[in-house]
């Protein structure tokens, strides 16, 4: 198997991570001085949100050169310096990489707009007004607002998927992929050991850009699929310039994805991506706002398993499953879908038993393996342009939502509600920096925080380093088969994974009341050798305590 088969895999966004020069913002330093901690965590990689030059628009997503490390994390040397200090630590090196978009401050940005003839002209993609002078159509931009910005020195609108900041690259032109592949190639050499690539199934677009059919009255409409005819040739035309030849570990973030797209993605046979991640499976708990706006529901638990199911089943000796709940774009799942008063230790842990326990490569998010929550900021005290265009669109423009409807659904859902610094220890700023931190540390940090964590009876840390080894001891993990049991209930996750004669059964309570089941009996009567249980004290039983879950074998 490659390693990142048998690997687990950490996310760090270095930004809120840890800051050793007291200026608020964490950088490549601070997480050298943190490494003995991941390495004591047990996992594999790390995979680092940007790191490269950039206005910061939208937190480090908007690239202004690829092949400089900005000020604020610190240097060209200092990401050297820890890509060494990382490998003498066993651990592996992923960077990510926004190829669909720069920033409008990207030296090729700059001179695309100056003309129509030059020699990065067509870099990017540029359209002509309709003949009443507007957008070329009605394609809504992801962060709120049309999908095009007019340039008047062209007399021409670019496209946008994301903020007008954010100009998308012309990947139809042989140059862009040249110069995209050529960054990815100055960073191996530099000791990178793999990608995340950012948004990639959007590097193609639809080039008859017509118009979608919206909601009435609607005037820019978010594009539902923006896979673009030539996807598949330009993923691979990736692999075979830089991933295969330098080995290179990937996963691509698939928005918009349907199971059988990220089959195509990742099936090696087809020498695209290594693994995908999905969305389906993060849209349990959203809901259609009648005009358009965000809005949210109940979790639906049992979609939750009928998309987790398909993935194993579906991708089973095809493919590979990426596996993650939480991210830099994603909120906290005790919050989010747990309860993070009462039982934010059990149900951290409980979902974190469905995911580990799954077939795939588990990603975590940093903070999650302390069951970090989500903040219930006001609207000023975030920091993210999605949640403040988005504020201002739906509430101070259109009145779609009132202040508070908007935080109560933010609150639930918003990017940022993950973004908040790493959570230490109790002193000022929960350990993360002597200085003003750049965005508000969560105030529950003195109840929850690594030092509190790992010296609690009940620590989320030491049940991370237990799933974390069984992996790495375990080959039933990474090889058994899946089969999932009652797949009818709505509240219970149960599945076994099977390798030879060995048979695991892993039984989740997903839900902050106690359930008895029959079914559940069934399953566990032959069931006693406990392999990881997140109630110590409880006996294995049919009788499930709020999100109680666990791992047996016969």
């Amino acid at each position: 198997m490659k390693w990142w088969q048998k690997g687990i895999i950490y996310e760090i966004y270095p930004k809120s991570f840890y800051d050793s020069n007291g200026d608020g913002i964490g950088d490549l330093p601070g997480i050298v001085t943190k490494l003995p901690y991941l390495k004591e965590l047990g996992v594999d990689a790390i995979w680092l949100t940007p790191i490269y030059l950039s206005p910061q628009v939208d937190n480090g997503y908007d690239v202004a050169d690829y092949r400089k490390v900005d000020p604020m994390f610190g240097s060209n040397h200092d990401l050297e310096r820890l890509i060494e200090q990382a490998h003498k630590n066993g651990l592996k090196i992923i960077l990510d990489m926004v190829a669909n978009h720069t920033s409008d401050q990207c030296v090729w940005f700059k001179e695309s707009k100056k003309s129509r003839n030059n020699y990065f002209s067509d870099f990017y993609i540029w359209r002509d007004p309709k003949p009443d002078g507007s957008a070329p159509n009605n394609w809504a931009a992801s962060f709120g607002g049309s999908a095009w910005t007019y340039v008047p020195e062209r007399r021409q609108y670019y496209l946008h998927y994301y903020a007008a900041q954010q100009p998308d690259l012309n990947w139809e032109n042989p140059l862009v992929r040249q110069y995209v592949f050529d960054a990815m190639r100055y960073w191996k050499a530099q000791g990178v050991d793999g990608w995340r690539l950012d948004v990639i199934t959007q590097i193609s677009k639809d080039l008859s850009f017509k118009d979608v059919k919206g909601l009435p009255g609607q005037k820019y409409v978010p594009l539902k699929n923006t896979s673009g005819p030539h996807m598949h040739q330009f993923i691979h035309e990736l692999n075979q310039q830089v991933l295969s030849p330098f080995e290179m570990m990937s996963v691509g973030e698939a928005p918009n994805s349907s199971i059988d797209e990220i089959l195509k993605l990742t099936a090696p046979e087809r020498e695209e991506l290594d693994m995908a991640f999905s969305f389906e499976h993060m849209r349990i708990d959203k809901a259609a706002g009648k005009h358009g706006e965000i809005a949210v529901k109940k979790p639906d638990f049992k979609q939750l398993k009928d998309v987790l199911s398909k993935m194993q089943t579906e991708l089973a000796d095809k493919a590979w499953n990426a596996l993650y709940f939480e991210n830099h774009d994603r909120s906290r799942i005790p919050s989010r879908w747990g309860n993070d008063k009462e039982y934010r230790y059990e149900s951290a842990t409980a979902f974190a038993t469905i995911l580990h326990g799954l077939c795939g490569t588990p990603f975590i998010f940093q903070g999650e393996e302390i069951g970090m929550t989500n903040p219930t900021y006001s609207v000023d005290e975030y920091e993210d342009i999605d949640l403040k265009n988005k504020y201002q669109e739906q509430v101070e423009e259109k009145h779609l939502l009132t202040t508070e409807e908007f935080l109560n659904i933010e609150h639930k859902i918003a990017r940022d509600n993950g973004r908040t610094p790493m959570q230490w220890d109790t002193s000022p700023n929960a350990g993360f920096t002597q200085g003003k931190p750049w965005y508000k540390v969560n105030p529950d940090y003195k109840q929850i925080n690594v030092k509190v964590d790992i010296a609690s009876k009940k620590s989320i840390f030491k049940y991370y380093q237990k799933l974390i080894a069984l992996r790495h001891q375990e080959d039933i993990l990474t090889e058994g088969k899946y089969q999932e049991m009652m797949p009818e209930d709505k509240n219970i996750f149960a599945y076994y994974r099977v390798l030879e004669n060995k048979r695991w059964l892993v039984v989740v309570n997903m839900t902050d009341r106690q359930i008895e089941s029959d079914q559940v009996k069934d399953l566990i009567k032959d069931y006693r050798s406990v392999i990881l249980h997140n109630y110590k004290s409880k006996e294995i039983s049919a009788t499930l305590a709020p999100y109680e879950a666990y791992i047996v074998q016969k």
